[in-house]
């Protein structure tokens, strides 16, 4: 129970790597509150929780798209606790298509609002619990496609500019939250393997040198935040930049 009493926030959860993150500190003992769109998704990961780390997830339904229903997700966390240690910025809307013209005009503001909008609306609200934490750290997971570095990803245009709209607002944030002790770290990973924290390949199967054509695996980078938030509060790691494979 190396975190036993941290408080964790996930925001799109439902799925993919946030869930395997809010799965993966649950069982490390920290008490996790995630979000997805709904809450009956968000709901969908708690009951896949094995064992008491089950009774430290709580779910919520947050559409990351909408201010009224973040603002809505940070106060209902606040009635279960009096601090978040830490805010894992994971939800976006993804979209599809290499065409600027295939996408409508909803899905592409959609897009954009939910994963650049949504990460900056998530950290204004949960900045008041973030504060009232004596170890407080921001997670951001952006993406290669932010700095231009995946020019063949199938994602639309609109998610390359969601992405990098998340990746400026993180840098600035950086800066002008280490004054008071707030870290925030991203995380730049290429396409990567959505394993499940229960399965084989979770334990660590296909990774290594040994493997030369696997993805980046989501362990890897759950590894990451973890090694992260366990440094001295004097250690300010900005980002973790991944190499495709």
């Amino acid at each position: 129970m190396k975190f036993e009493n941290l408080r964790v926030v996930v925001t799109g959860a439902s799925r993919y790597f946030g869930r395997a993150i809010a799965i993966g500190f649950a069982h490390l003992g920290a008490e996790v509150f995630v979000s997805a769109r709904t809450v009956e998704a968000a709901e969908h990961t708690r009951t896949e929780v094995l064992g008491e780390a089950r009774n430290r997830i709580h779910a919520f339904g947050c559409d990351l798209s909408r201010p009224a229903e973040i603002r809505d997700f940070a106060r209902q966390v606040g009635e279960h606790t009096d601090r978040v240690d830490l805010l894992v910025n994971n939800g976006a809307r993804w979209l599809d298509g290499f065409e600027l013209e295939g996408a409508s005009d909803d899905s592409i503001v959609e897009t954009i609002e939910s994963t650049a909008g949504g990460t900056v609306l998530m950290v204004k609200h949960f900045l008041p619990l973030l504060r009232a934490s004596k170890r407080p750290d921001i997670v951001n997971m952006v993406a290669v496609c932010s700095l231009g570095g995946a020019a063949d990803s199938p994602a639309h245009e609109a998610f390359y500019a969601a992405k990098g709209a998340q990746a400026g607002f993180a840098d600035i944030l950086a800066r002008r939250l280490r004054p008071s002790g707030v870290r925030v770290f991203s995380l730049y990973p290429p396409d990567f393997s959505t394993s499940d924290p229960r399965s084989a390949e979770w334990e660590g199967i296909g990774r290594g040198a040994q493997y030369p054509d696997e993805k980046l695996t989501t362990q890897a980078l759950f590894e990451c935040i973890v090694y992260a938030v366990e440094q001295p509060r004097d250690c300010f790691i900005r980002s973790f930049h991944f190499e495709p494979r």
